[in-house]
This record gives structure tokens, sequence and C-alpha cells, in this order.
């Protein structure tokens, strides 16, 4: 009987402090370094250079990228997420600040967290967009260059949202943020509502701003063990008839080892108007662009060669004797280090 009841303690203390290991807070630090080397085909590549209409990855020759510093504290019900950004791409992610901060430009996110219950958590602060398949730092994007989809929507969001599990499959997201972009505080005195249903990886999203209104599919499917395809299709459009844009992108990918993939972003994006997006000055443009990009993992670092063609519908772009042409073929060369 004594010996029944000192395993029956020490199964007790066991358990107990099973428990205390795993409700232990955990504080994390991850992040990413990129850089890269980027050439015109068809086009100069010094002072007079082209680049796509899209974001990041535009800048001639040898180019910086971002460090990215992510640092998180994870308790048994709250937490947060500091995102530090550190270098061109980071810049042009936070294009609108500093508003009010004279560090404000290196805040990529910044938010805390409350698991309110195993089926629902609130965030508040500054989060990056539910919008979209690609996102802004490189390490979760296949392709280096950036898509017009993602270019054009939005990039953060600062106000308070609800992820709500409805079921094993299902998810619903509901938010209340400031005017997209603007990431400090609010100087309008207007809201933005957001909402997000999710179906087994798949995401259909919606933004209503003070001066548009997006409506966005994100998903993609593993066709076979090596074989997916992502997909992203959206629409946006402005108050008081300012215009907007429709485009959809696909994203196959084949790996072909446990070290290398290759991708192909096609992507359809046209303009509403004069919209302003692909640089052509003239109503209603759309632009063709193909992306093949290769992916090479090294450790903890990935290596992209990228080719990409744009073509649009008007003259858009520069040629090498400086006159105007309808299309933009490019070559990147980008070295991503994750931690």
């Amino acid at each position: 009987m004594k010996k029944l009841f000192t395993l029956t303690m020490l199964l007790m203390a066991t358990i107990m402090f099973a428990q205390e290991e795993e409700a232990k807070p955990s504080f994390t630090v991850s992040g990413s370094v990129d850089a890269y080397y980027r050439a015109n085909l068809n086009a100069p590549s010094d002072e007079n250079a082209q680049a796509p209409g899209s974001s990041f990855a535009n800048l001639p020759g040898f180019a910086l990228g971002m460090a990215n510093v992510v640092l998180g504290y994870e308790g048994e019900k709250a937490g947060f997420v500091a995102d530090l950004v550190f270098g061109p791409r980071g810049t042009d992610a936070i294009f609108a600040s500093p508003m009010y901060s004279a560090t404000g430009d290196i805040v990529n996110q910044l938010y805390a967290y409350w698991n309110v219950s195993d089926a629902v958590t609130l965030t508040i602060g500054n989060f990056n967009t539910f919008l979209g398949y690609e996102v802004i730092s490189p390490t979760a994007n296949f392709n280096y260059s950036t898509s017009y989809l993602f270019s054009y929507g939005p990039f953060s969001h600062t106000g308070i949202k609800a992820d709500i599990a409805l079921s094993d499959d299902f998810s619903l997201m509901l938010g209340v943020m400031n005017d997209t972009d603007l990431t400090e505080f609010n100087p309008t005195g207007d809201y933005a509502f957001g909402a997000q249903l999710g179906y087994a990886g798949q995401y259909l999203n919606f933004l209503l701003d003070p001066s548009f209104t997006e409506i966005d599919f994100t998903g993609g499917f593993d066709l076979s063990d090596s074989f997916f395809l992502g997909i992203n299709a959206a629409h946006l459009t402005l108050e008081n008839d300012g215009g907007g844009f429709t485009g959809v992108a696909l994203y196959p990918q084949l790996a072909t080892s446990d070290s290398f993939t290759i991708g192909v972003r096609g992507e359809y994006f046209a303009e509403d108007g004069n919209f302003g997006a692909i640089g052509t000055g003239i109503a209603d443009s759309s632009v063709f662009a193909v992306t093949l990009t290769g992916s090479l993992a090294v450790d903890n670092l990935t290596i992209k060669p990228e080719i990409r063609l744009d073509s649009s519908s008007d003259n858009a772009f520069l040629d090498n004797d400086l006159a105007m042409q309808k299309s933009l073929g490019s070559f990147v060369l980008a070295a991503i280090y994750s931690f």
C-alpha cells in the first residue's frame, strides 16, 4: 500500500511538472536577409533602367532587399509579435510611415494577441494584410519579384481582428481597422472593415475601405506529392467612379528534388479606367506577366534565379534607344537567408 501511494504521488508530480513545462512562456527570434542582382534583357540597366510596375526587386545591378527581424513572445493565453525591417524592401513595404514616430518606417508588424479560447483569438495592433497570395517577406513567396495583384492590394492594417475556428475545416476572420496602410494612427477618423472565410486552405476575402472595396480569392491545391498549384484572383473598385483593377494569377510549382523546385507565375492584370498601376497613362490598359523562377535550398540559404516578361497592351517601358515599347524582359538572381 505504501509503495502504491508513493508511485501515485510520483505520477501526479510528473504530470504537474509536465504541465508547468508545457505552459512556460517562450521567446523567439527569427527573420531573414536578402540581396539580389537585376538586369533588363531588352532595355537599359543603368540610370535609365525600367522595371515592372510591381513592388520590390526593381533596382538595377547588385541591390539590397532587407534585413527582417521578428521577435515573438508566446504565453499560455497571450503574446506579441514585433516584426522589424531594415533596407529598401522594408522601406517600400512601409511606404506610408513615418506618420508620427521617427522610427515608424522599420515597423512591419507590431501586435499583441489574446487566445480567448481554443477557437477564438483576438489581435490588436499592426498586422500584414489577409488578402492575396503573396506577402512582404521574401521567405514566404516562391517568386522573388512580386505580382501586380500583390503590389496594388493592401500591404498592412492597424486595428483589431478576431480569428475564429468554426470547425476543423472552416474559419472566419472579422476586423475593424484604420484606412488601409495608415499603420501608426488614424488621421482620418474613418475605418475599414474586413472579413475572411476560409475552407480547407481556400480563402475568400473582403475589404470595405473608405476609399475602395476589394474582394479577393486566395488558395492552392496539392495536385500530387511534387506538384502544387496556387491561385489568386481579385477585383478592386475605387469610390466615386475612380477606376480600379481586376486580375488573376496562377502559381504552378514542381519539386524536382528535395532541394530544388521550379515554378511559374502567370498573371493577367487589367486597369479599370486610368488606375495608374501599369504606367501607360492610357485608360483601361492591361498587362500579362510571366515569371519563371527556380528555387535551390542550401541549408538555410535559398538561391532564386528568375526570368520575367511583362507584356502590356500599350507602351509602358523604355527600350535600349529610350523609345517606348510594350514589353520588358528582365533577369533576377536572388539570395535569401532565413533564421
